[in-house]
């Protein structure tokens, strides 16, 4: 079970580094995360992946004072996800044309809702982003949702004073991944295997 797991969880983690890719190569507009990810790799000298896998650390660290415990998914999501993206910006081209750019998007946020399905339903821990989501809507009382919210308005913003691409991609994800990672989780979490009733013992 637990190896069906971690190759689940790392199957998932690669997709979605390379539906990040894909959305890139697209050129119409990242999720608010991502916008954030590509206006600092704008500013610095460092790759994309990089920093998603920085950026990644530091969430990481906010876990502390919110006193959230990650998991091996967790970790991996930090370095896996990253490699991914770098990996694919190597090889994709950038796509040229309003409909093949349109094609790309679409899959790029089927690519990622299945993505996380995988990732989440294997059940090894929450990505840092995750993680410092719930923290923090256990620490404030806020809503799950608005908390969601408040966090990826800040990251959009950030990325796109930084310069990062904001179009009708980022709503398009925005309105779609939620309803996709259900729908996938549906069919991709590993549930535990039911306990075994313990035999009977005959009566003396």
């Amino acid at each position: 079970m637990m190896i069906r797991r971690l190759v689940q969880l790392l199957v998932g983690l690669w997709l979605y580094g390379f539906s990040m890719a894909l959305m890139i190569r697209a050129g119409l507009g990242l999720d608010p995360w991502d916008v954030f990810h590509q206006g600092l790799a704008g500013r610095t000298p460092l790759s994309f992946g990089l920093i998603v896998c920085v950026v990644g650390a530091a969430v990481l660290l906010l876990w502390i004072p919110l006193r959230q415990r990650p998991g091996i998914g967790t970790v991996a999501n930090v370095v896996v996800i990253g490699l991914a993206a770098d990996a694919s910006l190597a090889v994709l081209p950038d796509f040229q044309g309003l409909p093949l750019q349109s094609a790309m998007l679409v899959a790029s946020i089927l690519l990622n809702g299945l993505a996380g399905g995988l990732y989440i339903g294997a059940g090894l821990g929450p990505g840092p982003r995750d993680g410092l989501m719930t923290g923090l809507h256990r620490r404030t009382g806020w809503p799950i949702r608005r908390v969601r919210t408040a966090i990826e308005l800040a990251v959009l913003a950030a990325g796109w004073l930084l310069g990062g691409t904001v179009g009708v991609g980022t709503v398009l994800y925005a309105l779609a991944i939620g309803p996709l990672v259900q729908a996938f989780l549906g069919v991709c979490t590993i549930r535990e295997a039911p306990a075994r009733p313990a035999a009977a013992v005959p009566a003396e």
